[in-house]
């Protein structure tokens, strides 16, 4: 998929003529909290650029959801600054801080009919009625529900309901939105297609927008920058390419994307792994251990005389799985490591070999990745 620095940016949409939409930077520093003895956010630092759409991705437990509610200003954290743009804002109430929120269970009216609650807003802010009216349509047309205005909210589906929450984070054009996992609830093919809207609406209005969730293919699909959270720290801050492409650590490899793991031993520069040789574009260490991480659909199924550029496994199948679009071979080593590999059926799925087979895997050069061990991962 395209993400916005691969194509023109469309221009903002127009949901308010007053008010600036200009977008703002988020700044954390050295934001901390805790509940009795144990830490959930530890002395993060986080920067979010005018603009951006940077999505807050981790395990359950990780503090993801804390950052967010900490940086909403509904949770008060022990210490640290948050500031946006130039204001600091970490003691600042919630309706101070001039941000949108779409909440994972959309909070919305049940009593009060769709334009009702999207205007809202507007009405705690006293803008008059007809200004009110006005501002609603457009940000009802944003999100593709014009004519919506006087539906009851138990009339509509749960991706209609979503919009709504959406209408009414915009709708007094606030320059930085926060969005708590705001798609769990859908099912998958509305999910999926609520993604692609969700940036499309971002490229338009052009504001901050920081995103909340547990979903790895949502974040890549969705993100300019993705930061994962692992028991209350930052793990790693990139784009969502550079990170599956260099993960950097076992934990980034395992949560973004799949990947089977090898023991390597490196000694005087040459690393070996799986009873092979292993060519890489780096070594971490120059003598000792590390790991190498295996995406599945970067591995092939050899043919006799293939490998010259690929580093190269004897291996034994073990399982062969159709899974509509692809095939997952499961394989096993000599030394009893497990790799996948994910084939495209088709012409894979004609020549898939049969359980128990001897066949030989391998992995190109430059998609190699050496992980150096991080503290306490191995005995």
């Amino acid at each position: 998929m395209r993400r916005s620095g691969d194509q023109e940016r469309p221009q903002p949409a127009t949901v308010a003529a007053a008010g600036s939409t200009t977008a703002l930077p988020i700044a954390v520093r050295q934001l901390s909290k805790a509940y009795g003895a144990v830490p959930v956010l530890d002395a993060i630092d986080l920067d979010v650029r005018p603009g951006e759409f940077l999505t807050l991705l981790g395990p359950s437990g990780s503090g993801k959801t804390t950052l967010l509610m900490a940086i909403a200003g509904f949770l008060r954290p022990d210490k640290g600054s948050i500031r946006f743009g130039e204001r600091e804002v970490v003691r600042l109430a919630p309706h101070k801080r001039e941000i949108g929120m779409v909440f994972q269970n959309y909070a919305l009216f049940p009593h009060m009919d769709v334009a009702r609650n999207v205007g809202f807003p507007l009405r705690l802010r006293r803008v008059p009625v007809a200004e009110i009216a006005r501002r609603v349509e457009a940000a009802l047309e944003l999100v593709q529900l014009g004519g919506f205005g006087g539906r009851r909210i138990d009339q509509l589906s749960g991706g209609q309901r979503q919009r709504v929450a959406l209408a009414r984070a915009i709708v007094f054009e606030p320059r930085i939105i926060l969005m708590d996992e705001p798609l769990s609830a859908l099912d998958k093919q509305l999910r999926e297609r609520m993604q692609i809207e969700l940036r499309q609406l971002h490229e338009r209005l052009g504001t901050t927008t920081v995103y909340v969730t547990h979903d790895q293919r949502e974040a890549l699909t969705m993100s300019d920058r993705i930061a994962i959270l692992d028991r209350g720290r930052i793990a790693r801050v990139d784009t969502p390419r550079a990170i599956y492409d260099e993960p950097g650590s076992r934990f980034v490899a395992e949560f973004i994307g799949e990947s089977s793991f090898l023991d390597v031993d490196v000694s005087g520069g040459v690393a070996r792994a799986g009873g092979a040789t292993i060519r890489a574009r780096q070594l971490p260490v120059s003598h000792g251990r590390c790991t190498m991480a295996l995406r599945p659909e970067r591995m092939r199924l050899l043919d006799a005389g293939e490998g010259e550029d690929l580093n190269c496994f004897d291996a034994r199948v073990t399982g062969v799985i159709y899974q509509g679009d692809t095939l997952l071979l499961q394989t096993v080593l000599g030394d009893g490591s497990p790799v996948a590999l994910r084939l495209a059926t088709g012409g894979a799925a004609a020549r898939a070999p049969a359980i128990g087979a001897a066949v030989r895997i391998g992995i190109p050069v430059e998609d190699t990745v050496l992980l150096a061990d991080e503290p306490g991962a191995r005995p």
